[in-house]
């Protein structure tokens, strides 16, 4: 073979001097590399971190990615989309252009068709607390707890249509088929409690939201993580033993089935659907118990249940302040994230959930004191045990709603443009408030923020990497953020 038939590569690598130059500077380059790890300068590891589940034992507490500020969540979900300018996001501009066209809306169509003027907000705003945050008087007991409160004011979303907006909110898609955020934290870290779920879903008295168990659901995740939805009134079905069979009748069958699935394993070592099933029997078999003791409210002082409403003559009221009691005694027991609901879909626009589009006053008057006294009352007894300190509280509604009203109507449509969500607890600074909208609460344009921001700072907070928590599913590393999202970290201590 001739000079003129070795390719120019060829030719460098069998000239001696380049072929030990470039090795030299391949090794040096090797040993910088293993020097930048020792010292942790190196890039940062991105790979998938997948927990390690025994399928024996897949409730497990689980160590989390780093040191975590929380142990546990507390969601409280408030479904139909709560007006930000009637409650927490105050807009002077708006009571001063009150009844007049919005600047650069003409003929602006949104969800449900033309707008009208701007309109004011409908319950006026006061100063609250030493920090002297402006909150309305809708919720009045809420706004006094304005300074133990992290708002966020400059959170979007991705729909302005009810069903996708609530999959965002929960699952951090718009399309059906993902696991709720409950799942992905109960997959990540197991739970603190070995009688209870990981994640429990407290629907409203009224019914569940539009989505229904789309909120909670495993989905492609490990049925073992998804959420057990139960009630303060509506106790987990099924659990209890029929009245017709005794009790040592039921310890002596389970004893049997005992034996017969460790005859059985010891036959067939690593089956991990055996493995599962027997855990999530067992797991039954506990809450026959436990279930009935953290459902048992008569155990609370009758302070306490004046202090949540759990007696209230209005019955919406009271069943949903028991359901707050039933999540603090939850949370109590160190249950990894509950969800609360607040809204019930399926019984009309506006009827039982906060989708004011036609006579949002008349609505929002029904619905606040449901949500106002039990929910503040939540907080406050959070605060006085103790459990804010390692629990992070999540108040969320899957978008906001315009400064302006709809044409021809009373009550305001759909705006996924701008909106408030709020944190308390633990890592969060308070009083704080992160983020604006326009004068008019219509758009956000200080330190946008997305829901996948929002779920990778309730990841961060209970220790998890958000871009490395990852499950494989059909040929993708899925993530609850997908490839979005960054930790708001202006909003933690």
């Amino acid at each position: 073979m001739t000079a003129s038939q070795i390719s120019p590569i060829g030719l460098r690598l069998l000239d001696r001097r380049r072929f030990l130059n470039d090795s030299a500077h391949g090794l040096s380059g090797l040993a910088l590399a293993t020097l930048l790890a020792q010292n942790g300068l190196s890039a940062e590891d991105r790979s998938p971190i997948r927990p390690k589940i025994n399928p024996a034992t897949p409730y497990a507490a689980r160590p989390a990615h780093f040191a975590g500020r929380a142990n546990r969540v507390l969601m409280i979900f408030c479904s139909g989309a709560v007006s930000h300018v009637d409650t927490f996001d105050f807009k002077p501009e708006l009571v001063k252009r009150h009844d007049t066209p919005m600047p650069g809306s003409d003929k602006l169509i949104t969800f449900q068709g033309e707008n009208g003027n701007l309109i004011k907000p409908l319950w006026t705003f006061r100063p609250r607390g030493e920090s002297g945050k402006m909150v309305s008087e809708l919720l009045p007991q809420l706004a006094g707890l304005s300074d133990d409160m992290c708002f966020i004011h400059s959170m979007t979303a991705k729909s302005n249509t009810h069903g996708p907006a609530e999959n965002q909110m929960s699952t951090g898609f718009i399309l059906d088929g993902f696991p709720g955020v409950g799942c992905w934290v109960s997959y990540a870290l197991g739970s603190e409690c070995s009688d209870l779920p990981a994640f429990v879903a407290i629907p409203d008295p009224r019914g569940v939201p539009q989505i229904g168990a789309s909120h909670w659901n495993s989905k492609f995740l490990p049925a073992a993580f998804q959420g057990t939805p139960f009630t303060a009134d509506k106790p987990i079905p099924n659990l209890r033993r029929p009245p017709e069979i005794s009790e040592s009748t039921d310890l002596a069958t389970r004893d049997f089935l005992r034996r017969l699935n460790e005859k059985h394993l010891e036959r067939n070592p690593g089956d991990t659907e055996l493995l599962a099933r027997i855990a999530s029997y067992e797991l039954a078999a506990k809450m026959q118990i436990s279930a009935a003791t953290v459902a048992n409210l008569e155990a609370e002082s009758k302070a306490t249940h004046e202090a949540y409403g759990t007696q209230d003559e209005n019955k919406n009221k009271a069943g949903f302040a028991r359901n707050c009691l039933l999540a603090r005694r939850l949370i109590e027991r160190g249950v990894r994230f509950v969800q609360l609901f607040n809204g019930s879909y399926a019984m009309g626009e506006g009827v039982g959930n906060w989708d004011g589009h036609k006579t949002l006053q008349q609505q929002y008057s029904v619905h606040a004191p449901i949500l106002d006294q039990p929910c503040a009352a939540l907080l406050r007894d959070l605060k006085q045990r103790g459990l804010l300190e390692d629990t992070l509280v999540a108040w969320v509604t899957e978008f906001g709603r315009m400064p302006t009203f709809q044409k021809g109507a009373n009550g305001r449509d759909h705006n996924p443009k701008g909106f408030t969500v709020w944190l308390a607890g633990a890592g969060v600074k308070t009083p704080f408030s992160y983020g604006a909208t326009d004068e008019f609460g219509h758009q956000a344009v200080e330190n946008a923020s997305t829901i996948y921001d929002l779920h990778a700072t309730i990841l961060h907070l209970l220790g998890l990497n958000h871009e490395r928590l990852s499950f494989y599913h059909n040929g993708i590393e899925r993530r609850l953020t997908d490839v979005h999202g960054h930790v708001l970290r202006d909003v933690l201590t």
